[in-house]
């Protein structure tokens, strides 16, 4: 499913917050640092040869006169707000993405302003002419085609945006990974696909999505969706709760960012503590504060695509007292702001942890926290043994290399991983082990019955394989048979066949006989 998106795009945003806080002239080199490496570079750097992520001594060496200054989150978000303000005197309820980087409803929009382009026009000139910065406005179908088009100023035909992403290098996705682990998995696929001579995103689209899902995985599925045009968040039947709202009424007027700071602790905690009560996880973070003047200041923010992580307590209080100095500094009000008398926050589009479908980056939206605190609760519930999670151990049979385990026990395998274990299966493995193997039958081409001899070999070629009550199928390929005698000193011994089976209803079944008696165990994709 794809969205009709509009994204403002400040180029360098770090930079720009950075420059006009310390006062340095626009025709200076600058770059932002963690103390790692640069995360942000000026343009008149880059002409100079600088790049995000160089080491500094490797940046002053290229640029002597380049100018470092540190990374500081909030005043990014702090300096911002104009910016987010600007755009609002445009389109009512944007949304915050990170900062520099503005999300904004494009249907009813556009309709009110005429057009697209005209929308466009309208953000641009309004940011300039209120804020002094110099934005770019994309609308496209989709996230990263919004992204890319604003990165270019342009607006994408609808349902274009595959073609409009299909020239596209795949290193483009870096624009859709948020945090540091993101990046760093997606920079590790990126230099996959090139080895594999995937250059472009059209090349990427050209594959199955089955075969791209199996081949890398998550990311995979995650890059094809993205690739196409679609949206991080598909749609997805799911119920969406009440929203959660929490306030504080100043007994004196808060003019102070420190005094405001200290209710957006209180608040931001029972925030959190209602969330964790019900088990739930929100999609939006809205902050309303209302002045003494009768003034409501609301600002929205995304916290499921890299703005709030993990939606702890500390994170919400630095957003909102990040949001309140750009507030209260007068940026967004006027040269003299108004003091608070109140201050809320309101948990939107609220759904129960585990109910709603959660993007690749787990680690960003909160999705592993959210998950053990729902588990937690469930073992709570039943007990310790009542949650269990399966591990991969050692055997010869699928079903004996999994061991399950309760949720947070460090157990050790019964059989360790790391052995040979003669006898395996080879790869791949099933896509889904049975509990309880199902009785078969196997059949040669003139319906008699496949037996196992004594030196474990097949009597005949399968040729039909039957299922009961099902009709027997045709055998269009099979493998094998890979026998298999364990404790063969033992009365508890066992001697298996296992025979892998292509039908011709589009199945791949994995049967085992043992003692004359055939059965599926296990199911391939």
């Amino acid at each position: 499913m794809s969205i009709r998106t509009v994204v403002l795009w400040v180029p360098d945003w770090p930079v720009l917050a950075a420059m006009t806080q310390e006062e340095i002239p626009a025709d200076q080199p600058v770059a932002v640092h963690d103390g790692r490496a640069l995360t942000a570079v000026s343009a008149v750097a880059r002409a100079q040869g600088v790049r995000r992520g160089m080491r500094r001594r490797e940046a002053q060496r290229r640029c002597p006169e380049l100018v470092l200054l540190h990374r500081d989150e909030g005043r990014d978000v702090r300096a911002f707000e104009p910016v987010a303000v600007a755009a609002e005197t445009v389109v009512a309820g944007v949304e915050v993405t990170r900062p520099g980087m503005l999300l904004l409803p494009a249907g009813g929009a556009s309709r009110y302003h005429g057009s697209e382009h005209v929308l466009a026009e309208q953000l641009v000139t309004q940011v300039a002419e209120l804020t002094g910065h110099e934005c770019q406005v994309g609308v496209a179908d989709g996230l990263l085609a919004a992204v890319l088009a604003a990165r270019a100023s342009l607006v994408v035909p609808s349902e274009a945006s595959a073609a409009f992403l299909a020239p596209c290098g795949v290193s483009e996705l870096l624009h859709a990974a948020a945090g540091e682990r993101a990046m760093a998995e997606v920079v590790a696929f990126i230099d996959l696909l090139h080895r594999l001579g995937l250059r472009t995103l059209g090349d990427l689209v050209a594959l199955p999505v089955a075969a791209v899902s199996a081949r890398f995985g998550p990311v995979g599925s995650w890059a094809h969706r993205l690739a196409r045009g679609e949206d991080l968040r598909p749609a997805a039947l799911r119920r969406i709760d009440q929203d959660v709202e929490v306030g504080y009424d100043f007994e004196e007027p808060a003019q102070r960012v420190d005094e405001a700071a200290f209710a957006a602790r209180r608040i931001a905690e029972e925030l959190y503590a209602l969330l964790l009560e019900r088990s739930a996880s929100c999609g939006r973070l809205r902050i309303t504060a209302r002045t003494e003047g009768g003034q409501e200041l609301v600002r929205t923010w995304r916290t499921d695509i890299g703005a709030l992580g993990g939606l702890t307590a500390a994170r919400i209080t630095d957003r909102v007292r990040w949001q309140l100095e750009g507030w209260l500094s007068g940026s967004a009000q006027g040269p003299e702001p108004a003091p608070l008398i109140h201050l809320g926050l309101c948990a939107e589009e609220v759904v129960t942890a585990g109910a709603e479908q959660e993007l690749l980056w787990g680690g960003v939206s909160g999705a592993d926290s959210r998950a053990h605190r729902a588990l937690l609760r469930v073992q709570g519930l039943l007990g310790g043994d009542g949650v269990l999670t399966a591990e991969v151990q050692g055997g010869r049979a699928p079903s004996d290399q999994v061991h399950l385990v309760p949720w947070g026990q460090a157990v050790p395998p019964v059989r360790p991983a790391d052995r040979p274990w003669p006898g395996r299966l080879p790869e791949p493995a099933p896509a889904t082990v049975l509990t309880a193997p199902v009785p078969a039958r196997v059949l040669d081409a003139a319906q008699r019955a496949v037996q196992v001899d004594a030196r474990l070999a097949l009597s005949a070629s399968p040729a039909l394989v039957a299922v009961p009550p099902e009709p027997p199928t045709t055998v269009l390929a099979w493998a094998g048979p890979w026998p298999v005698a364990e404790r063969w000193w033992t009365s508890e011994g066992r001697r298996r066949v296992y025979l892998q089976v292509a039908l011709d209803d589009g199945r791949a079944l994995l049967l085992a006989s043992s003692r004359g008696v055939w059965s599926v165990e296990a199911l391939y994709d």
